[in-house]
């Protein structure tokens, strides 16, 4: 066994001979400190991107329409105009968060040489 120590975590064991990291019960196991560490350094990501890209789709539409976005809420807001600030609203911010998840991901595995912790939200109902 060698001890291995990241930035972020305490030393964990690892099987000398392929170098992967041994939870207590001796199998594979990404370390809790280090799971919730990537979550939070993906979230702190996709909160960023979402301010940046709506930032950034608002500043489109006002080039492209002239106008500032129309208010979705408002009864006077024609559904055309709703709708379309909608939609390209939803695609610009989630084509910046599948970017951003992707960097994140790729980031992650080149700092500490693991996989991105899932991200998937499972709720059970």
């Amino acid at each position: 066994m060698v001890n291995v120590t990241t930035e972020w975590e305490t030393p964990i064991a690892t099987d000398a001979k392929d170098n992967s990291a041994l939870g207590a019960q001796g199998g594979m196991a990404v370390g809790a400190t280090n799971k919730a560490v990537g979550k939070v350094y993906a979230g702190v990501i996709g909160a960023v991107t979402t301010i940046v890209a709506q930032k950034l789709v608002t500043l489109v539409w006002k080039t492209v329409t002239g106008k500032e976005p129309p208010s979705p809420t408002n009864p006077e807001t024609s559904v055309t105009s709703a709708l379309s600030w909608v939609l390209a609203s939803g695609i610009g911010v989630g084509v910046a968060q599948l970017f951003a998840q992707r960097f994140a991901a790729r980031h992650w595995k080149n700092e500490t040489g693991l996989d991105a912790p899932d991200s998937t939200v499972k709720i059970k109902i």
